[in-house]
């Protein structure tokens, strides 16, 4: 049953993805194109992009976007549960035990050997989103104007985006 999988697929995705929503992408892809095929890989380009303009966590909304499409909504909301599920029953046993093991050196080891994991998962959904976002001469004009107008000038990152979305509707 197709609501069992969404609750199942998007549990997992949590359980396992730390790092937040962009490290979360890579394990998204691979379950909802990749295994499951409810969505095309540029479909869920355009996911990822609706889903960082748009209020809330990128790993979310993109999750309750691929359920409703996939199973409407109730589709939504249990694939929307499957994501926060596990960070809800972590954050509770964490908080349980936080202050007994607060100084525990095994526990702080394995927190810093968890860094360097969660910055390749998050260079890895930035090339996976960017060997299909580029599609011509005026999109690449539009992420070096963001890139350096974001990086150069500290331009606020709401502006960029309104910016972009003008630019596109315009050059597209």
């Amino acid at each position: 049953m197709i609501y069992i999988r969404l609750l199942y697929s998007f549990f997992k995705i949590g359980l396992f993805s730390f790092g937040g929503g962009y490290a979360m992408l890579p394990m998204i892809s691979r379950e909802v194109v990749d295994l499951n095929g409810w969505i095309t890989e540029h479909e869920f380009i355009d996911i990822v992009a609706i889903s960082q303009s748009t209020p809330g966590p990128i790993s979310i909304n993109a999750a309750t976007y691929i359920g409703y499409k996939t199973a409407g909504v109730l589709g939504s909301v249990l694939a929307t549960l499957g994501t926060v599920l596990p960070s809800l029953i972590v954050m509770l046993i964490i908080c349980r035990f936080f202050f007994k093991f607060k100084g525990n050196k095994h526990v702080e080891g394995a927190l810093l050997g968890l860094r360097p994991a969660v910055i390749g998962l998050i260079a890895a959904a930035a090339i996976m989103v960017s060997e299909s976002s580029f599609i011509d001469y005026k999109s690449i004009i539009i992420f070096a104007v963001v890139f350096i107008a974001n990086f150069k000038l500290k331009v606020d990152p709401i502006i960029m985006i309104i910016a972009s979305g003008v630019a596109g509707f315009i050059l597209y």
